[in-house]
């Protein structure tokens, strides 16, 4: 057999296996890194978060990833960023591994998500030309496995396109190992760039997935813009000094995305700068102090997250929810979400032993793992090995 090959097969083997997951989302933080021990797979997986921690991103390569996530960019520039970004990602968890006083080789796998720079979903890009989904991720796997002598798996969401799916969301495929529990529903909502949310049914029905709109990656630009210096409005504490301006709200509503059916997925490249803009245009709020624009845009993810939950639980959803994500740390949008969803109790993903800061990276550590030894077979990512 291949000696590389064997290599596989040994891991699949093994009783457990070290994964780093990695994760960087359309907030643009940083990279997410955490080392988990997985044993088993599938029903009898048990996760162990060994460390974790965000790599906050430089104002360069922030502005350099704004730069090619553009309708039109410079190829090149694309192309150097690609390598660029895994070089980066390869150095910092060879940093952190340092930090911790773990060896490259006493890690399995690699499992990274990538910088998504372009998701096109069907009803989003409408080409008659091409009727399919499409996505694209950058911070290339190869040179991940070159730079750290570390098996690497990347590229999940074009293998869940390629097969026909729209590339996300991908955390049911792991929410549903993690957090299932009998007889509750759960609802595991992650506020990120994106708001999206898993619901695992009381019944043991299968689990139903949807993102359900924009979350951190208006609010964010709403304060790099007004705010100089500031990236995010830390704990809410702007937006909960503004007031929703009703007219702008529902102009913001009024987007098909809302009305389109369930299940669905998007990105910032709807749900952009220019995109609040011209409805600011078409209602004359161009000048909205920032604070009620803020607040505007919490009332705008929380009730498309309400929206999308009383579809999947009916008109008063009565759910566990459990928070992940950037926007979990937001007191004003937790409000916001619970005057939406008065029956739907707020918990932190914590409460079910998963830090929701780290919850994205852990997620994918959870689908490198069940690719390599899951009896299921789940397939999801590309395998690159070291040289």
């Amino acid at each position: 057999m291949n000696p590389q090959l064997a290599r596989l097969a040994a891991l699949a083997a093994q009783p457990s296996r070290r994964i780093i997951g990695l994760m960087s989302g359309t907030s643009l933080d940083g990279l997410d890194v955490a080392l988990c021990c997985c044993t088993g797979a599938g029903a009898g997986l048990r996760v162990k978060l060994e460390r974790f921690v965000t790599v906050p991103y430089e104002a360069a390569i922030q502005a350099k990833i704004r730069a090619v996530s553009q309708p039109a960019v410079r190829l090149e520039d694309l192309v150097l960023l690609h390598a660029e970004l895994a070089r980066r990602h390869a150095a910092a968890v060879l940093a952190c591994l340092t930090e911790w006083g773990v060896g490259p080789t006493e890690v399995d796998v690699l499992a990274s998500h990538g910088q998504t720079i372009w998701h096109a979903p069907r009803h989003q890009h409408g080409r008659a030309d091409f009727p399919h989904h499409a996505t694209l991720q950058i911070g290339d796997g190869d040179h991940l496995a070159q730079l750290t002598g570390i098996i690497t798996l990347s590229d999940f969401r074009q293998k869940h396109v390629a097969a026909g799916y729209e590339g996300a969301p991908l955390a049911p495929f792991a929410d549903e190992l993690l957090f299932r529990e009998k007889g509750v529903n759960r609802l595991l909502l992650n506020l990120g760039g994106i708001a999206n949310f898993t619901l695992l049914p009381a019944d043991g029905g299968p689990a139903q997935a949807t993102d359900t709109g924009p979350a951190n990656t208006l609010l964010d630009a709403v304060v790099r813009r007004h705010y100089p210096g500031r990236l995010y409005d830390a704990g809410g504490q702007l937006a909960a000094q503004g007031r929703p301006h009703a007219g702008l709200l529902a102009a913001l509503l009024a987007h098909p995305f809302f009305a389109a059916p369930f299940p669905k997925t998007t990105g910032p490249e709807l749900f952009s700068p220019a995109f609040l803009a011209e409805n600011q245009r078409l209602t004359t709020t161009e000048f909205l102090p920032p604070p009620d624009l803020l607040a505007t845009l919490i009332e705008l993810t929380a009730a498309a997250v309400a929206l999308a939950a009383r579809y999947y639980l009916g008109p008063r959803p009565a759910a566990e929810v459990l928070l992940s994500g950037g926007g979990a740390h937001n007191a004003a949008l937790l409000a916001a979400l619970a005057r939406h969803l008065p029956a739907a109790p707020l918990r932190s993903t914590a409460e079910a032993g998963v830090p929701p800061d780290a919850k994205e990276a852990l997620l994918f550590a959870v689908l490198a793992n069940e690719t390599l030894a899951g009896a299921g077979g789940l397939s999801l990512g590309k395998i690159s090995l070291p040289g």
